[in-house]
């Protein structure tokens, strides 16, 4: 085998226009389709930043009544719906692929509610957080204080609040140590929050802003376990779980919903209304609607695109054909010294492998450098596919060893004392 790859090498060198100019079909077909792949990759990944953020790999789970979530600002708390059972938060914890996840409640959209002097905080969002909430969304303090355990345990009234939140409410004024006013309580501001650079999704356009953020004028949080002072008690909690990829968030969604609907079914007050259900809010659906709408076109580029690997196939086929004519005098004499058809057939199978390899791993190069090409003129985002290389190297190498199977059949089968003849 070793003694026909360095036979096939000879060849080509020997031959450098002619292998070129056969080559050239296959170079076309595998960088073309390493380009399109690219872009694809890149198109898919670029969708799942704008929906969802890069690295904000966070699926919630809401309690919702007839499919809309329950706003516990105009409704009682639920018959026969409490808190998360720790019995609950366990199951959802051991969830395959789940890094953190934290319980916590909320108030959206939130009128006449909270207060900073006579600025009002109107149309923002409160929520009561666990202690796990900053990690699971992964917030930064920019300024001040995070919560500390004492917060939760001695229910201190204190708050966090966002960049829209200290706009809304501290127009050129520090918020911190301020004091805000939540359905008449007092609660100390003693820190401002930030998103990591990482997890923002990609906003283009005040669509996108409202489509993304939904965040109104800010968001305030406060720790759950003073949420009772300002809210009701016992309140039925969301769920925030964070995937370790943004792939796995669609199935850990699922997974968390059928936890937490169980424990419905399960509960022992027998006016549960049957209505209410907990279901996931997943941006990753979204996303894969139009990575699939994205994809079905470019698959189509594909295909137009593996024409040339044909084109390429029919040029291997044909340049082993003409080197089978002129080396027959060689195959003659390999014969008559005892050579057997095996290793006439097996010679001449792996030039025309080698001959498509060499042309593959030249397509993979050139379709990398036209990935970028476009991605710099058009500014559509790319991300070179590793399994795509290796499928496409293979691929090539299959290409030219089906395209080489007549011509080295033909050889296999020359007569000896008729190739000896032969001028």
């Amino acid at each position: 085998m070793v003694e026909n790859i360095k036979l096939a090498f000879y060849s080509i060198w020997v031959h450098k226009m002619r292998s070129a100019l056969t080559m050239l079909g296959i170079i076309i077909g595998i960088a073309s389709i390493i380009a399109i792949v690219s872009t694809i990759k890149g198109t898919n990944e670029q969708i799942k930043e704008n929906l969802i953020g890069a690295g904000n790999n966070v699926v919630t789970v809401e309690l919702c009544q007839d499919g809309s979530p329950v706003d516990m600002s105009y409704t009682q708390i639920p018959a026969g719906i409490s808190e998360v059972s720790d019995r609950t938060y366990r199951g959802l914890a051991s969830v395959p692929k789940v890094e953190n996840l934290s319980l916590y409640t909320m108030r959206e959209y939130v009128y006449d509610t909270v207060y900073y002097k006579n600025t009002s905080f109107d149309g923002g969002t409160i929520i009561g957080a666990d202690r796990d909430y900053l990690d699971v969304y992964q917030y930064q303090i920019s300024n001040g204080r995070p919560f500390l355990e004492n917060d939760y345990k001695k229910y201190h009234k204190v708050a966090l609040l966002d960049q829209a939140a200290v706009s809304t409410l501290f127009v050129n004024e520090d918020p911190i140590g301020k004091t805000i006013d939540i359905k008449n309580e007092p609660f100390t501001v003693i820190g401002v929050v930030v998103p990591s650079k990482s997890t923002a999704p990609v906003i283009n356009s005040y669509q996108d802003y409202y489509m993304y953020t939904n965040q109104g004028s800010g968001t305030i949080i406060i720790p759950n376990t003073v949420w009772p002072i300002a809210f009701q008690y016992d309140e039925p909690q969301n769920v925030a779980l964070r995937a370790s990829s943004t792939d796995d968030m669609t199935n850990i969604g699922q997974k968390a919903s059928e936890i937490l609907n169980s424990s419905l079914l399960l509960s022992s007050i027998s006016d549960n209304d049957s209505s209410f259900s907990y279901e996931s809010k997943d941006m990753m659906e979204s996303a894969q609607q139009l990575q699939e709408l994205s994809e079905s076109s470019n698959k189509q580029l594909i295909w137009i695109a593996s024409i040339s690997l044909l084109v390429g196939a029919i040029g291997v086929m044909n340049i082993m054909l003409v080197s089978v004519t002129e080396r027959t005098r060689e195959i003659g004499l390999k014969k008559a010294l005892g050579a057997k058809n095996r290793i006439i057939l097996s010679q001449f199978l792996t030039e025309s492998a080698v001959l498509a390899c060499v042309g593959g791993i030249i397509g993979v190069a050139c379709g990398i450098i036209m990935a970028k090409i476009i991605s710099l003129l058009t500014g559509t985002p790319t991300a070179i596919s590793i399994p795509a290389i290796f499928i496409a190297v293979l691929l090539s190498a299959l290409i030219g060893m089906i395209s080489g199977v007549f011509p080295a059949v033909k050889a296999a089968k020359l007569n000896p004392i008729d190739a000896l003849r032969r001028e």
